[in-house]
């Protein structure tokens, strides 16, 4: 964990790990058709998030997951992403010590978050994401609490 003062000033954010990597796609079992029966990776589980309008399917990968996201309304973000971009990277999310200190600490920084306050996220996470616009074209997620 990394909990200290930068070079640049003011303090880092308390980044433990990547936790995953979403993929936007049409259909969350199409999809498991290439990851898990294909790769042979392991399937821990599926979610839906009403909320949020996504069915999410988490697939282990090592330390990491890869998080297939499956839009469930037409008012969700990632719908939207699909009609726009296709199916494929969504965003990458690290996990955080503490999700209200980061987004403060990212604020600070002059960097642009989506939200106000975290979101509920699957598995009971607290979740944020910083626009792309303010980190290279990457959309990036926070994630507090493990799945």
């Amino acid at each position: 964990m990394i909990n200290n003062v930068n070079k640049y000033g003011g303090a880092k954010l308390s980044v433990k790990r990547i936790d995953h990597l979403g993929v936007a796609v049409k259909n969350i079992d199409e999809a498991l058709n290439f990851y898990r029966d294909s790769l042979g990776l392991e399937l821990e589980c599926i979610e839906e998030i009403p909320e949020r309008g996504l069915k999410v399917a988490f697939i282990k990968v090592g330390e990491s997951r890869i998080e297939l996201l499956e839009s469930i309304s037409e008012k969700s973000t990632v719908g939207k992403y699909i009609e726009k971009k296709g199916e494929g990277i969504h965003h990458l999310a690290v996990n955080v010590e503490n999700i209200e200190e980061s987004m403060n600490n990212i604020r600070e920084k002059g960097y642009k978050l989506l939200s106000e306050k975290p979101e509920n996220g699957a598995g009971g996470t607290k979740v944020a994401f910083i626009h792309p616009k303010s980190t290279n074209g990457v959309l990036m997620e926070l994630v507090q609490g493990n799945h």
